[in-house]
């Protein structure tokens, strides 16, 4: 699931294995009292490839998130003041894989695995392949890989704190510390 503000909105997984993920969201997001709409099919969306950056959400258009999956989330969002910018995906399995964004809404990446760099308005280079891949935890808080130490010295000197975290295991299968991630804000 993704959230957006008060509404969480279910994926509904590109990959078939995935899928009965979201059979228990129902339950999960009423006890934590908060309003959902799903994707349905012929749509699919994956987490993954849903980069939010203030009130603009880009979404990966590729491998597991299709057109319909994007059209169904724009509908579902647009009226609540965010702005959906599909992104094409073509080198990687997610968005999230090629880039993600430090909390002044710059979008940093591994330049060679990002389709197109001129769809971000602001976007910087990062040295080292995970170290594209950050949660932010509050203004000031990142979390990262602990494999990227180029790029959590250039992200210490721009000013933010880094807590790293070894995910070795989960990038041998191109996971990331934004897939092991799901992030809500408390009321």
């Amino acid at each position: 699931m993704v959230a957006f503000g008060e509404l969480a909105v279910i994926t509904r997984p590109g990959a078939l294995t995935r899928q009965r993920e979201i059979e228990v969201m129902p339950n999960v997001l009423d006890e934590l009292e908060m309003e959902f709409a799903r994707i349905d099919t012929p749509g699919t969306l994956d987490g993954g490839d849903v980069l939010k950056v203030d009130t603009d959400v880009y979404v990966g258009c590729g491998g597991r998130t299709n057109a319909e999956g994007i059209r169904q989330l724009r509908r579902l969002i647009e009226p609540r003041g965010y702005a959906v910018i599909a992104v094409p995906v073509t080198k990687v399995l997610h968005l999230k894989s090629a880039v993600t964004a430090l909390p002044d809404g710059t979008v940093i990446g591994y330049e060679p695995l990002v389709d197109d760099t001129r769809l971000f308005p602001r976007f910087r280079p990062m040295p080292e392949e995970s170290g594209s891949h950050v949660v932010v935890l509050d203004p000031e808080t990142l979390l990262m890989a602990a494999d990227c130490p180029r790029t959590v010295d250039l992200v210490e000197r721009i000013g933010y704190d880094v807590v790293t975290v070894d995910i070795g295991e989960f990038q041998k299968l191109e996971g990331c510390v934004t897939c092991l991630s799901v992030r809500l804000r408390q009321r």
